[in-house]
């Protein structure tokens, strides 16, 4: 073959080559490109932002479905019914009394569980209520609390204890006001949080209790929200069970009590329908299963429905530009869709999930704000300023106290307010 044969059968192949490499590039690059997810409320969140637009809010707020709530209050009675076993309402999770009563005539208990000083202080001036705390506090924290509620009230209150130092603390600083210390031992069931972790450091533990004046066991707190998460969650759960029995078996032994007449706290959202299919306890706690935030969309929660929203108007809609670099926004948006237009909204960064309308997200390269958030999405996206964008809190606590009021919707219609709590950590 001659010279100038070979030049053009080379050239030839480079281009043939060339030109797949470019098709492979090309179908890489399509196969990358992201799916549009964009499109409009559906008509529950039509009928909400109708309801919001009608009573004349304008503003972030955090709403309430009373109509689910109250589906998900069945859910609980259903679940729990054939055990007959109590409820122990979470307050950190539902901070608004009116959420709080609501939650505690529909189950039917005057037991409530307590995280911090602000809501037991509030907490404490209900009338028969049943309060346990939730989680070891400070000693310093925990005199102050005598002082806030009186030593009457303080000695009725169940005090979480998870070390015999916080024991020996509070056992001191009830005797100097003169109040009776009613403590209820945390153990550790497979969490891992703290507690006593077995059966000899429980006993240790009662022994030394039951040597301190005014001081009773009142009974035991075993939290187990890592059995959902386990690999084999029958046998986590199995085995918290087990661990829980031989701490009861402590109690039994060293107060030569009925353990029936102790106050034996099990479970949380995550796991208290485990609990009522079959528990050593003999109540459970539960808050957040309630309003159903998107965290406890669970496995065992199947039945709830998400009750809690925050709704929030938009400030401003626009094409979406990068600042600095607009130059990038045409392949960024191309690559993906729901990056075409940019949506502030008013305030913003909360613990919470955008859900309509459907396809909105944040913008990593923008970076998240408080004031003006901005959320993109594409050309489906049909937002104006003026509408509202919903979020499905991620967590209750964590965010119910952010908005003041909590708005009430019952399907139709914004139909009242319930003030929440004082804002606490």
């Amino acid at each position: 073959m001659a010279d100038g044969e070979r030049k053009t059968s080379w050239s030839r192949r480079a281009a043939l080559f060339g030109g797949g490499g470019l098709l492979v590039a090309g179908a890489g690059l399509l196969a990358a490109r992201k799916s549009d997810h964009g499109g409009r409320h559906d008509a529950y969140f039509t009928r909400l932002s109708a309801a919001l637009a009608k009573a004349g809010i304008a503003h972030p707020v955090l709403v309430i479905d009373r109509t689910r709530l109250d589906h998900n209050i069945g859910a609980a009675k259903a679940a729990l019914a054939p055990h007959r076993l109590p409820l122990r309402v979470v307050v950190k999770s539902l901070p608004a009394p009116g959420l709080i009563d609501h939650v505690a005539a529909g189950i039917g208990t005057n037991r409530f569980m307590v995280f911090n000083g602000a809501m037991l202080t509030a907490m404490a001036a209900r009338r028969g209520a049943d309060l346990l705390l939730g989680k070891p506090l400070p000693a310093a924290q925990y005199a102050e609390l005598i002082d806030a509620v009186g030593a009457e009230a303080a000695g009725r209150i169940q005090w979480l204890i998870d070390t015999p130092d916080r024991l020996k603390e509070y056992a001191a600083i009830a005797a100097s006001r003169q109040t009776q210390l009613r403590t209820n031992m945390e153990i550790d069931v497979g969490l891992h949080r703290g507690g006593f972790a077995d059966a000899a450091t429980l006993a240790a533990v009662v022994d030394l209790a039951k040597g301190l004046p005014g001081v009773t066991v009142s009974g035991l707190m075993g939290y187990d929200a890592h059995v959902p998460k386990m690999s084999d969650p029958e046998a986590a759960y199995a085995k918290s069970q087990k661990v829980y029995a031989e701490a009861i078996a402590v109690l039994k032994d060293k107060l030569r009590v009925d353990p029936a007449a102790l106050t034996l706290n099990g479970g949380g959202s995550p796991t208290y329908t485990r609990h009522a299919r079959g528990t050593v306890a003999n109540e459970v706690s539960t808050g957040s299963a309630f309003v159903k935030p998107a965290d406890f969309d669970l496995d065992g929660l199947s039945r709830h429905q998400p009750a809690s929203f925050v709704a929030t108007p938009v400030i401003k809609a626009a094409k979406m530009e990068l600042p600095g670099n607009e130059w990038l926004t045409g392949p960024l948006s191309f690559m993906d869709p729901n990056a075409a237009r940019a949506f502030f909204i008013y305030g913003g960064h909360w613990l919470a999930t955008p859900v309509s309308p459907p396809g909105l997200q944040f913008s990593n390269l923008y970076g998240r704000s408080s004031n003006q958030e901005m959320l993109t999405g594409s050309a489906r996206v049909d937002l104006k300023p003026d509408d509202f964008v919903f979020f499905r809190p991620n967590q209750s606590e964590a965010v119910f106290l952010q908005f003041g009021d909590i708005v009430l919707f019952d399907g139709e219609s914004v139909a009242g307010t319930w003030p929440t709590l004082p804002m606490s950590a």
